[in-house]
This record gives structure tokens, sequence and C-alpha cells, in this order.
């Protein structure tokens, strides 16, 4: 079966590179199609990745994509995927943005996600520099900081003890009715989080860094930080359209080594599993290249 690539890889963010230096170290043919419009970008610097420790993210991907062009046999492509089918022999199609058409024996989504930001005045400014969603990526900075967390339910209620480990002064914002129980209430406060529920009006700084949450009837908590949990949507919907299984929290279900339930369609990185962090991103590709290349030896094997 004649096609384009031996591998198509969607998605060019830390899973999607990690997998396409494993294959072309495997001298696979990959096709590298990305938008260019990574998770982190509002970030300054990644965090939690041994030896990349504070590197802004888009000096991350142009290090990775460097290092790309020492395999002759990997090509990248800034471009949009629009849809993808399985073939009825086998493998895949994708077609682009505009129209152009490619085949490969396998398919690697690494698309990942998008956070859902909350709909408050002044965070867009804010953003990846004193609002955040990932405790673990940015909490260290701010240890020991007046800290707010915004979020309703279990949801504000579990972010709002996670961040426990890093600062214990914090603020839950619910905006409105928390949903909150009497013994989720005594668990807070005992530990360190007040509860504020009156809604939120808005938030202020200077140049990129929070200076207080303001509230609806006027008042105002000085805070250096907040961090949110509304959840997450697919970046793409690839995905759903192959016909892949979802859990509960809208990642797509995988099993060993990033396999859907698809034959030769892997996921890899934010959009499947639930640690959403740059290293493991990475591992998961690089885990999903090594399957890939496993599948592709035993097949050609006489």
């Amino acid at each position: 079966m004649k096609t384009d690539a031996d591998v198509i890889i969607v998605g060019a963010g830390p899973a999607g590179l990690s997998a396409a230096l494993v294959l072309g170290r495997a001298c696979r043919k990959v096709l590298l199609f990305d938008q260019d419009l990574g998770r982190n970008r509002f970030t300054k610097m990644l965090h939690g990745f041994i030896t990349r420790e504070g590197t802004p993210p888009l000096e991350f991907r142009r290090m990775a994509r460097e290092e790309l062009k020492r395999f002759d046999r990997v090509k990248h492509e800034v471009a949009q995927i629009k849809s993808a089918v399985r073939r009825d022999e086998g493998g895949f199609t994708v077609v682009t943005a505009d129209g152009r058409s490619f085949t490969s024996r396998r398919l690697l989504l690494a698309t990942g996600v998008v956070d859902n930001l909350p709909d408050i005045p002044g965070l867009l400014d804010l953003y990846g520099q004193s609002v955040f969603h990932c405790p673990y990526c940015d909490g260290y900075e701010l240890r020991g900081k007046p800290l707010a967390v915004y979020g309703r339910g279990k949801r504000g209620y579990g972010l709002s003890l996670e961040m426990t480990g890093w600062s214990r002064d914090i603020l839950l914002c619910s905006d409105g009715p928390s949903g909150l129980d009497d013994e989720e209430r005594s668990k807070l406060a005992v530990n360190g989080t007040t509860v504020n529920e009156i809604p939120v009006a808005g938030l202020e700084g200077r140049d990129g860094i929070l200076e207080r949450v303001v509230f609806a009837d006027g008042s105002s908590v000085p805070r250096r930080a907040l961090f949110f949990t509304q959840g997450q949507t697919q970046c793409s919907d690839l995905a759903r359209t192959l016909g892949c299984e979802f859990n509960e929290k809208g990642t797509v279900s995988t099993g060993k080594y990033e396999a859907t339930h698809i034959p030769g369609l892997y996921v890899a990185g934010d959009a499947s599993r639930d640690v959403q962090w740059v290293v493991v991103a990475a591992a998961e590709g690089a885990e999903a290249a090594y399957s890939i290349n496993q599948e592709f030896i035993k097949e050609e094997l006489v």
C-alpha cells in the first residue's frame, strides 16, 4: 500500500515533537502538521522538565524543530488538518484546510486541549503571568504568597485544598453560590482557605501581575496570583470524528502506549490521560512512536 508517509502526526507540541524525533531516528517517514498554537504559548516559562526548567515555551519548540531538521525523512509543516478518515484498506487520509490530502499507515493525534477561561474582566491581561490553571507548573514561584482560586463545587474545593501545598493564604472565589456543604467549608477554613461567594467584578493588576480581586459589591481583596478550574475542551474534533472514546474529563481514552481502540490510531499528550505536563506529554509521544515502530517491524519481517 503506497502512502505519503509511514506516520502522520497532527500537533507539534511536546508530544508530537517527541514522537517525530523517535520515529525519525527509527528511519520512518513522518509528516508533522501543526497550527503553531500551543496551549502554553501564553506562559513565559515551562517547568517540571529536567534540563529545560524555565525555558520559554516558544524557545522549546524552536529548539525541537531545529533538532528534527537532522532527519531528512521528517517533514514539518504549519497547516491545519481539517479532517481525517480511516481507509477501508487500512491506514489514514488527512485533508488540510487548503484542500490537500495526505495518506499514512498510522496516525498520531497530539492536538492538545484548550483551557476554558473564566469570563472575568481583566483576566486576559494577566493570563500566563499571574493567572494560571496548574499549580505544579506555576505554583513554586508563588509559594507563600496570598493566592486566589476561582471555581465552584468540587472543582473549586479540590483545587483550593491542592493549593495549600504552595500557600496557606488562599481565597476561594466562587463568583456566586459556592455549592459547598458545611463539612467542605470547615475543611477549607481549618486549612487556611477563605470562601467568598460575592460575584467577581474583575481582576486588577499592572504589567501582567495581579494585585487584587474586585467584587460586585465594590470590595476587593489583595492577591498575588489566581488559579482557576473551569475544565478544558479538545483543540480538535479529529478524535471525535474518527470515533475515539472519551473519559469523564473530556480527554481521549487510550490504552498501552497511547493506542486507541481504533486500529492504527494513537493519541498522546494533553488530549489524552490526566497528567498534563510538558514532560509527560513528551514521554507519551515517545511511547506512541515506539509502539508504532514495533508494529511496523513486525509487519515488515519476512
